[in-house]
């Protein structure tokens, strides 16, 4: 399936009343107060973007709402990506297809960060693959976007305030708009430059 970017923000409004796994809030609210969060310290708009929507992928499964308490991994950053990719950039999509290990990584690094995590995010490690070790630490950082993913993730932990107060998600609406029109132009210059690669060889 390839929704466009109205449908993805109407999944995200409809269906964002379901509970974020076992937490106090909404996944609506999960993903506004993460995506302000970004938006507070003055991430980009691709960060912001892929802050909103990054949990998708626990909205357009079919396992439940308490996958995780069933044992279930619902890998949801694929299935959030699958729907995404053909809409937005690397620089969307890859914190997003990250941000699970970075959360498996700032365990590995970071002193008491699992102890800081809410005991659904603890139960979910361990049916993510648990703690990376040191040396997977070390190859994960390196790859392009983990950083970023590094810092989706922490303020994904911290999106769990009951009552936090953020903006609506017509808020972030122009900038989705903008991060879809950028995917589409890098997509026409490339379709350009093969065209005119094609063309070069043929003289």
């Amino acid at each position: 399936m390839k929704p466009d970017i109205k449908t993805i923000i109407s999944i995200l409004s409809s269906k964002g009343h379901i509970q974020y796994n076992q937490e106090s809030i909404s996944q609506l609210e999960h993903a506004l107060q993460c995506a302000t969060l970004a938006e507070t310290a003055k991430a980009n708009n691709e960060l912001i973007v892929a802050c909103l929507f990054h949990d998708l992928g626990h909205l357009i499964h079919d396992l439940g709402e308490d996958a995780a308490n069933k044992g279930i991994n619902d890998h949801h950053e694929y299935r959030s990506i699958k729907y995404l990719k053909h809409l937005f950039g690397e620089a969307v999509i890859e914190p997003i297809r990250l941000h699970v290990e970075a959360k498996r990584y700032l365990c590995a690094t970071k002193p008491n960060y699992f102890s800081s995590l809410s005991p659904a995010s603890q139960q979910s490690l361990e049916l993510q693959g648990g703690i990376f070790s040191s040396d997977t630490a070390a190859q994960f950082i390196h790859q392009p976007y983990a950083k970023d993913a590094v810092k989706l993730r922490i303020w994904d932990d911290q999106a769990k305030v009951v009552g936090f107060k953020t903006p609506d998600l017509k808020h972030f609406t122009q900038i989705i708009l903008e991060e879809g029109k950028r995917k589409k132009e890098e997509e026409r210059n490339k379709k350009e430059k093969v065209d005119g690669d094609s063309n070069s060889n043929q003289l």
